[in-house]
């Protein structure tokens, strides 16, 4: 059985990872909590004691990082992993990352004859537990196929986006307009209830009228409304706010590089930004609701 390596054990990449064992991949695992890589060997995994020991003599390295800089000085440079994988291996990197550096690794494995694919996810640490993720694919659609196994093990919803680094791009469109229907929601509930109506009753009628969304629909951001949202347990787990500001900065710098105009876009990340000065980072995303009622 092919081996597969799953360097980057946090909130999203333990589940991914506890799933690839539940499905019956032979897994070898590294993250630098020791904690983590320890829960995942207490359910079968195999234990590194680092990034090169996981990856040696594995058919397969999936990666979930924090940010760009955290792939490229895992990948890149001669003690970088691609160095160290072997030829007609394949890589699927996870994380969330600029579309730019994700381009500098797929040209780094294609170099050594590596097969590349960076798939971004979708549906934050509750559909990387349920296995139900979304993964945005950029990069070879023969690649894509032959990665399905290991990726339908973790999602539901597989997108092929385009070429290397397209991932990336629909990764960063798709959380810009999250932000801004969390923010737009957030805003209106507060403008309600300061009004006199109760927040519940007001999300209904949004849900069930013409402002229906998402958020409404699965993540609402008003305390109480929800009793599983995040909102309903202090803001605790989900997708932390540091998070969201880190990739709308990404989703403002691929707006540069084509000149596009996102004026949402980069007000949603000032937003973000201000609940970060505020010592919010940690919280979910959908502490933004903090902004308009304190």
């Amino acid at each position: 059985m092919t081996t597969i390596a799953f360097i980057g054990l946090g909130h999203m990449g333990l589940p991914m990872a506890r799933n690839l064992l539940k499905a019956g991949f032979a897994l070898r695992v590294f993250d630098l909590l020791q904690s983590a890589v320890d829960s995942l060997a207490a359910e079968g995994a195999t234990p590194a004691a680092s990034a090169a020991e996981a990856v040696a003599g594995a058919g397969v390295v999936v990666s979930m990082l924090p940010a760009s800089r955290h792939v490229e000085g895992l990948y890149l440079g001669e003690s970088g992993l691609m160095a160290q994988i072997s030829p007609g291996s394949l890589v699927l990197e996870c994380s969330t990352i600029a579309p730019e550096s994700a381009r500098k690794v797929h040209a780094a494995a294609s170099a050594r004859d590596i097969a590349m694919l960076d798939a971004p996810v979708s549906g934050g640490t509750a559909g990387a537990a349920a296995g139900t993720l979304t993964f945005m694919v950029g990069g070879d659609a023969a690649v894509l196929e032959r990665a399905r196994p290991v990726l339908s093990a973790m999602g539901k919803n597989l997108f092929h986006a385009g070429p290397d680094g397209a991932g990336q791009v629909a990764k960063v469109c798709n959380n810009q307009l999250l932000a801004v229907q969390m923010i737009g929601t957030a805003e209106a509930l507060a403008l309600g209830v300061a009004n006199g109506l109760d927040a519940a009753t007001l999300a209904e009628i949004m849900r069930q009228s013409s402002g229906g969304n998402w958020v409404l629909e699965k993540y609402n951001p008003w305390p109480g409304v929800m009793e599983n949202a995040p909102a309903s347990k202090g803001y605790s787990g989900g997708f932390m706010s540091q998070l969201m500001a880190k990739d709308l900065g990404l989703a403002q710098e691929a707006a540069q590089l084509t000149a596009s105009s996102t004026p949402m876009g980069a007000l949603a990340l000032q937003l973000y930004r201000l609940l970060l000065k505020q010592g919010h980072g940690e919280l979910d995303f959908s502490a933004v609701q903090k902004l308009f009622v304190e």
